[in-house]
């Protein structure tokens, strides 16, 4: 192999264009598998990345939209969401994770929140109740 650089500004080899062959020579490609015989056997492997399964959280986003929509985080949930689908159908797997990943957040927030205010409204209403109940007795 030769390993010798190649000016490709000013022309050394009397205004031809480049040898490109001297190039070629310094990629070589991993040869798998031993010679069986005379004949020698090549194999190339390509590895081809799996197509990732992005979640979009659109329908969490929904119904926390519809049923749970503390301070509008199942709005915002549902927008993220939305971008998300739109990143995965063009191809750009790293914007939809990370659309993905905020609508996750958001959607988990609004549900923690959302089951809090319930939680501590019914214990107002039992409370309010428990003592306008011990007053007329």
């Amino acid at each position: 192999m030769n390993h010798t650089s190649q000016a490709f500004l000013t022309p050394t080899n009397g205004g031809q264009p480049p040898n490109y062959e001297r190039i070629k020579e310094e990629y070589e490609v991993a040869e798998l598998g031993g010679s069986h015989g005379s004949t020698s056997v090549r194999t190339t492997v390509i590895n081809m990345p799996r197509e990732v399964a992005v979640p979009d959280h659109v329908v969490w986003s929904l119904f926390n939209t519809l049923f749970l929509n503390f301070c509008c985080l199942g709005f915002i949930a549902y927008a993220y969401s939305v971008k998300s689908r739109d990143r995965k159908m063009v191809g750009d797997v790293t914007g939809a994770q990370a659309y993905a990943s905020t609508a996750k957040c958001l959607n988990i927030s609004a549900l923690v929140l959302s089951i809090l205010m319930v939680v501590i409204t019914i214990i107002a209403v039992v409370s309010i109740m428990v003592s306008a109940g011990r007053l007329y007795i």
